[in-house]
C-alpha cells in the first residue's frame, strides 16, 4: 500500500488542483494558468517553451466542457476516469492526453482498484521498477499540465487602481462621569476634575470597594422614547443618546438626513457587558415564575441590540453589527467601522461603546477578581496610574460615539472635520484571561527590548504582544514612528498592566523628542467597554484644542517610569501630529488606532 501511495500522489494531486482550478471554468483570472507546475518538481518546471508550444498546438481549444458527476466516474474503468478529468477541462483534450493517461497503467482491466493499492502486484515491485512508474507518472502529469494551458490570446481585465478612501471624524457623543457633551468633557479632564465617588445607587456598604465613576445625573428626554427608556438597560440607554448626539454634532440634521444614502450608513456601537441589569433582573423576577419577567429581558441583554435599535431608529441600512472585546471593545468597533468605509462599504459609520455595570453583580464580579481599588476614604485619589500606590482601577459607566465619514462625502455635505482616522491593528496575547505568560513563550529574542534586566520574563513576555500591536498600526496607517507625539494609554492604575504598556510604548516611541503620554482613567475611572471611544474623544479634543490633559494623582511615580514623558498634574500645551490610543481587554486582546490632524 505505502508504494503503491507513494507513486499515484503526483496524479491524486493533478486531479484535485484541476478539479478546483477548472470545473464550470471558474479560474481565478489572476492565478496561473496552470496548477500543476505548483506541485510537480523543479525539473519540470524548466520545461521549455518550444515544447509547450508544440503540445498546445496539438491539443487545440475547442469543444464544450464535459459536465460529468465525480462520484460516478470513480466507479468504472479506464474510460470512466478519463471522463472525470475530461469534465475538469474547459476544451475537449486531445489523442495525446488521453494516450498519455492511458500510459500509467493504472486504468487497465483491474479499474480503479489497482490505483488505490488493492491489488498487491504493485506492493512487490522492486525499487527500480517504482522509480522507473514514478518517472512515468510525473513525465504524464507534465504533458498535462500543458494541455490544459488555456488560450495565449485570452485577456483578463484587472481592477483599476483606485486611491484609498479617508477616513475623517465629524461627529462626537457621549455620556461619561465629567459631562455628556465633548467640551463640557473635555474642559473637565484639562482642569484636573475627578468623576470618582461613593457609589448612590445602590447600598455597597457590604462591599469592599464602595466607589465608582458612576454617573450622578442622566436624562433621555428627546433622545429616547420615553416607553423604551423604561424598559432598555442603561447602556443601551447611554450607546442610544450618545449616538444621536454624535449624529447632532456632526450637522445630521432632519434634511441632510433625508440626502443621505441609506444603504451606505451603518451602526458599530458595542459593549463588554451588555444588559446586565435586565438580565440580572430577569433572574431575580424568576425566583418567583417566569411569568413575572420581562419579555424583552433576552434582547435587551445582548450586545448587539444597542446598535440594532439605533439603526432602526434612524432608518440607517448598512453594516450592523456589535463587537465585544471586554475593554477593548471601542477600539475594535471604530477600526472596523473605518474600514467599512475604506472597503467602500460605507459612507457614514457611527461607532464606539457603551457600558453600564456599576450594579451589584457587576461591582460583586469584579471585587471577586480581586481589581478593584479599596481606596473608599479618598475617592477621588484611587485612580493612580503609574503610581507606586495604585491598588486596582475604579469602575466607570458611560458610553461615547464617534461619527466617521468618509472624507469626500464629507467635504460635500460642508461637514466640519475634527481629526483624521489613520488606522489602527489587533493583536491577541493568546495566553490566559487576565495574567502574562508566565514562561515567557512568546517571547522573540529578535526584538532589542529595553530594561531587559530590571524585568521578569513573565512581564517582558506580556507586552510583546501590545509591540506587536502597536507596530501593526503603524505600518497599517501609514504613521510614520517618529511623528507620533501623544498616547493616551490604556493604563488602568493596575500593579502590573500600565508597566507592562509602559515598557511597550518607550520600546517603540522612546525616542521621540517630546513624546507625551497620558491616561484618562485617572479621572474617569475605567468605563470597560466605552473607554476606547471616550479616550478617542479625549484624542480628538486634544488635537482640536492643542491642550492635553493631566495625568492627575501622580505623586509617586513607579521606579520604572520616567517622569519626563509622562503628563504632570497640570495641562500641557501640545501640537498634536498624530495621537495614538490604546485598549487592552481581558481575553489577551490588544488594540491601538491612530489620529492625526485632518490636512
Amino acid at each position: 500500500m505505502a508504494s503503491s501511495c507513494s507513486f499515484t500522489s503526483p496524479l491524486c494531486t493533478w486531479l484535485v488542483a484541476a478539479c478546483m482550478s477548472f470545473t464550470c471554468g471558474s479560474r481565478d483570472p489572476h492565478q496561473p494558468p496552470s496548477v500543476l507546475r505548483r506541485y510537480t518538481n523543479n525539473k519540470r518546471e524548466g520545461l521549455s517553451a518550444a515544447r509547450r508550444r508544440k503540445l498546445s498546438a496539438k491539443c487545440g481549444v475547442g469543444g464544450e466542457v464535459v459536465n460529468g458527476s465525480l462520484v460516478s466516474s470513480f466507479s468504472g474503468s479506464s474510460h470512466s476516469i478519463q471522463s472525470l478529468m475530461a469534465s475538469c477541462l474547459p476544451f475537449e483534450p486531445c489523442n495525446e492526453y488521453y494516450s498519455s493517461v492511458s500510459s500509467l497503467g493504472f486504468f487497465g482491466d483491474n479499474g480503479f482498484s489497482s490505483f488505490f493499492g488493492s491489488n498487491n502486484s504493485t506492493a512487490t515491485l522492486n525499487r527500480r521498477q517504482r522509480r522507473l512508474r514514478l518517472n512515468r507518472v510525473t513525465r504524464s502529469g507534465e504533458a498535462m499540465a500543458v494541455a490544459v494551458q488555456p488560450d495565449e490570446e485570452v485577456t483578463t481585465k484587472k481592477k483599476p487602481h483606485m486611491k484609498q478612501r479617508r477616513v475623517v471624524v465629524t461627529g462626537m457623543g457621549l455620556v461619561s462621569p465629567l459631562g455628556h457633551e465633548p467640551d463640557v468633557f473635555y474642559n473637565n479632564l484639562l482642569e484636573g476634575v475627578s468623576g470618582i465617588s461613593e457609589i448612590e445607587t445602590f447600598d455597597c456598604t457590604s462591599f469592599p470597594t464602595k466607589i465608582a465613576a458612576e454617573i450622578k445625573s442622566f436624562s433621555t428626554d428627546g433622545w429616547v422614547a420615553p416607553k423604551l427608556s423604561k424598559r432598555m438597560d442603561k447602556f443601551m440607554l447611554y450607546l442610544l443618546t450618545a449616538g444621536k448626539k454624535a449624529l447632532a454634532d456632526g450637522g445630521i440634521t432632519e434634511d441632510v438626513m433625508n440626502e443621505l444614502d441609506k444603504s451606505k450608513c451603518g451602526v458599530l456601537i458595542g459593549s463588554g457587558l451588555g444588559g446586565m441589569k435586565v438580565f440580572y433582573d430577569a433572574i431575580e423576577a424568576l425566583r418567583i415564575s417566569y411569568k413575572k419577567m420581562n419579555p424583552f429581558c433576552v434582547p435587551f441583554a445582548t450586545t448587539n441590540m444597542g446598535s440594532a435599535m439605533l439603526a432602526m431608529d434612524l432608518g440607517w441600512m448598512g453594516p450592523n453589527y456589535s463587537i465585544s472585546t471586554a475593554c477593548a471593545t471601542s477600539n475594535f468597533c471604530i477600526l472596523n467601522a473605518a474600514n467599512h468605509i475604506i472597503r467602500g462599504e460605507a459612507n457614514v459609520m457611527l461607532c464606539g461603546g457603551s457600558d453600564a455595570a456599576v450594579i451589584p453583580i457587576g461591582l460583586g464580579g469584579f471585587v471577586a477578581c480581586r481589581a478593584l481599588s479599596q481606596r473608599n476614604n479618598d475617592p477621588t485619589k484611587a485612580s493612580r496610574p503609574w503610581d507606586i500606590n495604585r491598588d486596582g482601577f475604579v469602575m466607570g459607566e458611560g458610553a461615547g460615539v464617534l461619527l466617521l465619514e468618509e472624507l469626500e462625502h464629507a467635504k460635500k455635505r460642508g461637514a466640519k472635520i475634527y481629526a483624521e482616522f489613520r488606522g489602527g491593528s489587533f493583536t491577541s496575547d493568546a495566553y490566559h484571561m487576565t495574567e502574562p505568560h508566565p514562561d515567557g513563550q512568546n517571547f522573540d529574542p529578535q526584538l532589542d527590548l529595553p530594561f531587559q534586566s530590571e524585568l521578569s520574563w513573565n512581564l517582558i513576555a506580556s507586552w510583546v504582544g501590545v509591540i506587536l500591536c502597536i507596530e501593526k498600526a503603524l505600518a497599517h496607517s501609514g504613521v510614520s514612528r517618529e511623528d507620533v507625539n501623544y498616547i493616551n494609554a490604556h493604563a488602568t492604575s493596575t500593579p502590573a498592566g500600565d508597566i507592562k504598556e509602559y515598557q511597550a510604548l518607550i520600546h517603540c516611541f522612546g525616542q521621540n523628542r517630546g513624546l507625551r503620554v497620558n491616561s484618562t482613567k485617572s479621572m474617569i475611572g475605567h468605563l470597560l467597554g466605552a473607554a476606547g471611544a471616550v479616550e478617542a474623544i479625549a484624542v480628538v479634543q486634544a488635537i482640536r484644542t492643542g491642550w492635553i490633559h493631566p495625568n492627575i494623582n501622580l505623586e509617586n511615580p513607579d521606579a520604572v517610569v520616567d517622569t519626563n514623558v509622562l503628563v504632570g498634574p497640570k495641562k500641557e500645551r501640545l501640537e498634536v501630529k498624530a495621537a495614538l490610543s490604546n485598549s487592552f481587554g481581558f481575553g489577551g486582546h490588544n488594540s491601538s488606532i491612530i489620529f492625526s490632524p485632518y490636512k
